[in-house]
């Protein structure tokens, strides 16, 4: 009897790690897929993506120094900060650190070149900072009450300054934001990746990570008002340390330890599978 349920015990197990081993591959399969299509993206849409992106953060910067200004409280602004990121997700757009996982999967697979890799990461970019600035100038015009907040949270920005904490800060942001963006890819239902977004939309706003993106348009708003204590030249030099600990964030930790997860072999055999199909395309052309 002991025997059987033993037996029984064992097969379940084999099961349920075949299960979630084919999920996972499954996963990683569209994510290829994913990946391709967003590298091939024509440059104008690629552009109209990163600029809405920062359009969408920028009214989540709204939301907190809105509810920040009326109850004091970070946790609720925090909280409020939530709506930039449920636009980003609903709205389909794009945020620079959102395209570290999916996109270096498809090329790490062979699937599209280093090229369009790179042209996707700086046309984001720009585009997410250029959104940001135009929501950073509509908010001072619209909302003279928040100059006050908008300046004090871009003091406290600039008051870490090019610190050990300002880029650990901005490894959290990068990685947290990767998570996101694996947490979504992997959830089950449209409910499953909304409470993956406002989770981590909120650890963003509430706990003061240092994303580029969102920092910049903080900076940007009190470089707008006026009477700050820095320039654009100390936002260029904090939000580019921001990028990097974005980047190293996103990257090294949450990236590469998904490709470990998933293995060299599939990888390899994912490679393998794109140079035959490149070989036949080759050799039908030819004929």
């Amino acid at each position: 009897m002991s025997s059987n349920s033993g037996l029984h015990n064992e097969q379940s197990t084999v099961k349920t790690g075949d299960l979630v081993e084919n999920e996972l591959l499954e996963s990683f399969d569209a994510s290829i897929d994913d990946g391709a299509t967003r590298l091939s993206r024509p440059t104008a849409g690629l552009m109209a993506t990163g600029l809405i992106a920062g359009l969408d953060v920028g009214f989540g910067v709204l939301a907190l120094l809105y509810v920040t200004h009326l109850t004091g409280s970070e946790l609720l602004g925090g909280l409020a900060f939530t709506i930039g990121f449920f636009a980003l997700h609903l709205g389909r757009s794009e945020l620079f650190t959102e395209n570290f996982l999916v996109p270096v999967t498809t090329v790490i697979t062979g699937h599209a070149k280093i090229r369009q890799l790179f042209r996707l990461w700086i046309g984001t970019y720009v585009t997410n900072l250029a959104g940001g600035f135009l929501v950073a100038a509509l908010l001072v015009g619209a909302y003279p009450a928040l100059h006050g907040t908008a300046i004090e949270l871009g003091e406290k920005i600039t008051g870490r300054g090019l610190s050990v904490e300002s880029f650990m800060l901005a490894v959290l942001a990068g990685a947290a934001i990767t998570l996101m963006t694996w947490m979504v890819r992997n959830a089950k239902s449209e409910g499953g990746e909304l409470v993956a977004v406002g989770a981590f939309g909120f650890l963003l706003g509430a706990a003061h990570l240092n994303h580029v993106v969102v920092i910049s348009i903080k900076m940007f708003a009190g470089l707008l008002i006026g009477g700050t204590s820095y320039g654009y030249l100390d936002w260029l030099a904090l939000s580019s340390f921001a990028a990097l600990g974005n980047t190293v964030g996103g990257l090294g930790l949450v990236t590469v330890l998904r490709l470990m997860q998933i293995g060299g072999p599939e990888i390899q055999r994912r490679r393998g599978s794109q140079q035959v199909l490149r070989r036949i395309r080759r050799t039908s052309g030819r004929s």
